[in-house]
């Protein structure tokens, strides 16, 4: 079978006729993955149950991984599944069924970090398309020529670039170009991190990350000493503030990469539609006006701050970062409670069936939105439960009720308490890190 050549390296200008740039979304699992490409992904990617760098993420069985292929075709959109690890001798049992179990599946690419697997899966002459993982820590044209020569069919780049040099990569055309523009960052170099393995004995680079740089740490002037010269209510850190390139699309959508990716095969379904989704509008007021004023790409900022639950930031965009990119004393997660209802249909003029997800009140304000619409502000009146009973509140998850209200109730939408423009549960780009 001959592998795909789906992805052109043509430049992304925005005109009639030119391919849009490809949106790719993380998705955990089968119902996170469709929702992904329900609210405007052009391709998601996924770990199956073997080989891949998120072993507590729902992956999926190859009946999944089907499953999704079909539903992705219906809606124009492809699968890639990442199959990452960096594998030590006795991870290669099984490897070569899979890539050709994968083949079979319908699978548009891989996504792979070893050289091994890439030639394995180049050998096999499987008909999905063969993509260098950021593991590679890829900066640079040269190694772009040399994966170039070894029949590679994209390559991600390293989180490490700067905007300049994502730019100037993209505008050789040597191959396809994908990068991060959301989600978590490393504070090792592109994954290159032994602290989970050192402390909990879980590889980072074989599935494992246990997020150590996370943990909270009592800092020791001496080794030997045994009181930390850091106060309990000030204990150290190391992790990085989560990116966010709402800024910098439109320089990569002209630069001609060729994919945007968002990272957080964790997340909640709640939060891959909204920041999806977000980028969606992002990407397309782009392709048709040309560029997004300082007020829209606002707007979207604020959107993608509703499902956040750290700070965000430049990530290497702008350079080198600096203390302001970093969380070196604080945690700082929170949990988000902003999603309370998903909509299941319109029952008549007046009442909307919907699925509580967390707790909400009749009579109160929220925000409506779901796939190819704006958000738009409700009033939810009277709620009902399944016997026509009133409520006064809706507080047990998954629980089905029936409320009045006078909106849009799209399939697959969801609900969530407006808190007001510029208040959210959400952790923006401007949230300050304590000193």
């Amino acid at each position: 079978m001959t592998r795909k050549n789906v992805y052109s390296c043509q430049l992304n200008t925005g005109k009639q006729g030119t391919r849009k740039i490809e949106l790719l979304a993380p998705a955990g699992n089968l119902e996170k993955a469709k929702t992904a490409i329900r609210y405007g992904a052009d391709a998601v990617y996924i770990g199956g149950n073997r080989f891949s760098l998120r072993s507590r993420a729902s992956n999926y069985s190859m009946e999944d991984i089907q499953e999704l292929c079909q539903f992705a075709k219906e809606f124009g959109a492809k699968v890639h599944v990442t199959v990452n690890m960096l594998p030590h001798p006795d991870d290669f049992e099984g490897l070569k069924e899979y890539l050709l179990e994968l083949d079979e599946a319908g699978i548009d690419a891989i996504i792979a970090a070893s050289p091994a697997v890439l030639s394995l899966a180049r050998s096999l002459d499987v008909g999905y398309e063969l993509h260098v993982s950021t593991q590679h820590s890829t900066t640079n044209s040269k190694s772009i020529e040399f994966w170039k020569d070894q029949k590679m069919d994209r390559v991600v780049l390293a989180r490490e670039c700067t905007l300049e040099q994502v730019s100037a990569i993209a505008k050789k055309q040597i191959l396809p170009i994908e990068a991060f523009i959301h989600g978590g960052m490393c504070i090792s170099y592109s994954g290159r991190c032994v602290l989970s393995n050192h402390m909990t004995l879980r590889d980072a680079n074989r599935g494992g990350c246990a997020q150590s740089c996370r943990w909270k740490y009592r800092v020791f002037d001496d080794p030997k000493s045994e009181t930390p010269i850091s106060p309990e209510h000030r204990l150290f850190s190391m992790s990085s503030r989560d990116l966010q390139a709402v800024d910098f699309v439109e320089e990569m959508i002209n630069s001609g990469v060729s994919s945007l990716k968002i990272e957080g095969r964790m997340k909640s379904a709640y939060y891959i539609a909204t920041v999806v989704s977000a980028y969606r509008r992002l990407i397309d007021e782009i392709y048709e006006k040309g560029f997004a004023s300082d007020e829209f790409r606002k707007e979207i900022k604020m959107e993608i701050a509703k499902a956040e639950n750290r700070p965000t930031g430049p990530g290497f965009f702008k350079g080198i970062p600096d203390r302001k990119v970093q969380l070196y004393r604080d945690h700082d997660e929170t949990v988000t409670q902003e999603y309370v209802a998903e909509i299941i249909e319109r029952i008549d003029d007046e009442k909307v069936l919907l699925r509580v997800r967390n707790k909400f009140t009749p009579f109160s304000h929220a925000e409506v939105f779901g796939p190819n619409i704006k958000p738009a502000s409700i009033f939810i009146e009277e709620v009902y439960d399944e016997q026509g009973n009133p409520m006064e509140a809706c507080s047990h998850p998954m629980q089905m009720v029936m409320a009045r209200y006078d909106g849009p109730a799209p399939a697959f939408g969801m609900i969530r308490k407006r808190l007001g423009d510029d208040t959210t549960t959400g952790r923006n780009s401007d949230s300050k890190e304590s000193d």
